[in-house]
């Protein structure tokens, strides 16, 4: 009887997989912390973002908004930095 070969996993299933994973990391991030902005960037799908900077640092991003009144927002050497994490994740992980 003659081999069949091996089929290739599906991308979607792969794609699926990786945004199942994304998602809940994402929900866990939110379920620990307090949002004064009422997790706006997660309601609008990350499309009504904070602008912010990955400026390489492991959990910070340069804080570009005008009005800092966020509870993640703080001032470090003639700076703002934003130091959510769910904000963080979404520039270093989506790249956004």
């Amino acid at each position: 009887m003659k081999k069949l070969p091996k089929s290739k996993p599906r991308k979607s299933r792969k794609i699926r997989k990786t945004r199942e994973s994304r998602q809940a990391r994402i929900k866990k991030i939110i379920q620990k912390i307090e949002c004064s902005k009422d997790f706006q960037c997660y309601k609008s799908k990350f499309k009504d973002l904070c602008r912010a900077q990955d400026i390489g640092l492991k959990s910070f991003l340069l804080c570009l908004e005008e009005n800092h009144d966020c509870n993640f927002a703080i001032f470090f050497i003639d700076e703002y930095l934003c130091k959510c994490p769910l904000r963080v994740y979404i520039a270093k992980e989506l790249k956004k």
